[in-house]
Parts: structure tokens; C-alpha cells; sequence
């Protein structure tokens, strides 16, 4: 009798340990919730040109950021989606570490999984998660328009 209970609770730990994964992190989400670095990256002024204007923008010092910038100069045809951003999706993942920034404001470079690359032009509330790249230096220069758009990303 003692035999048979033993062997019910080993038999249980183990549904439980591999349903739980007992602890072990092995999530490939990307998504965790330890913002990333926001300070900026040393040299990591870029230029983002669309049409005749071109703005600056200073990336962050984290891994994605890094890898964009190894892209560069890239120039891209953007979709316009929702009235708040163009996005293009990029030929290779980069690395992410995703997170609810819970407002993603105007002027915001960021990463959507690991190829989409989104810039947007308006603040509102989100529940997505986004890896952080950068932002835009001055927003009241960012002027993408309507409808899809060519832009260049560029070191400075």
C-alpha cells in the first residue's frame, strides 16, 4: 500500500514538474518583462530621410538597436497602418527583448517581434509589445503623411 501511494505521488510530481517546466525559464516568447536599456548609444545618431526631409533620430544602447544600426543604409518602402505608424518588415530577425512600454509615443523606432520594423507618428495607449530601437530627436519635424512611404535609414 505504501509502494502504490509513493508511486501515485512520483507519478504526480512529474505531470506537474513538466507541465510547470519546475521552474526552468525556457521561454522563446521574446517577451519578458525587464525593460531594456534606454540610454542612448555612443554614435548612434542616424538620419531618416522621406522624400526631400530628413530627420534625425538617436538609437538606444541595447543588442536590437545595435544590430539595426549594422543594417545601415537601408532604405525601405513603409506601410502606413492605423493612422499611427509605417511599418516594413526586414529581411533578418534581430535580437529582442520585448516589452509593454504601455504608451508608445510619436517619434518611437521600435522592433514588433523580431522583423518588424515600426515608426510611429502619433502617442496612444497599447497592449503590444515592442523592443525599443529609438526615437525621433524632433518630433514636430516628423512628417511621414499618409499612404505608404520610402525612407532611408542612414548613419549620420
Amino acid at each position: 500500500m505504501k509502494h502504490s501511494f509513493l508511486m501515485v505521488v512520483a507519478f504526480m510530481t512529474m505531470i506537474v514538474c513538466s507541465a510547470s517546466s519546475c521552474g526552468k525559464n525556457d521561454d522563446n516568447s521574446n517577451t519578458n518583462n525587464t525593460p531594456e536599456n534606454t540610454t542612448p548609444m555612443a554614435n548612434g545618431k542616424i538620419k531618416i530621410k522621406v522624400g526631400s526631409q530628413t530627420i534625425t533620430a538617436t538609437l538606444l544602447d541595447n543588442n536590437s538597436a545595435k544590430a539595426f544600426q549594422e543594417m545601415l543604409p537601408l532604405t525601405i518602402n513603409m506601410v502606413e497602418l492605423n493612422n499611427n505608424e509605417k511599418y516594413h518588415d526586414l529581411a533578418k530577425s534581430l535580437p529582442t527583448n520585448s516589452s509593454n512600454p504601455g504608451t508608445v509615443k510619436n517619434g518611437d523606432l521600435m522592433l514588433y517581434g523580431s522583423k518588424t520594423l515600426v515608426l510611429f507618428y502619433k502617442t496612444f495607449s497599447t497592449s503590444y509589445s515592442y523592443t525599443r530601437l529609438g526615437s525621433v530627436d524632433d518630433v514636430t519635424r516628423l512628417a511621414l503623411g499618409s499612404g505608404n512611404v520610402t525612407v532611408t535609414f542612414e548613419m549620420e
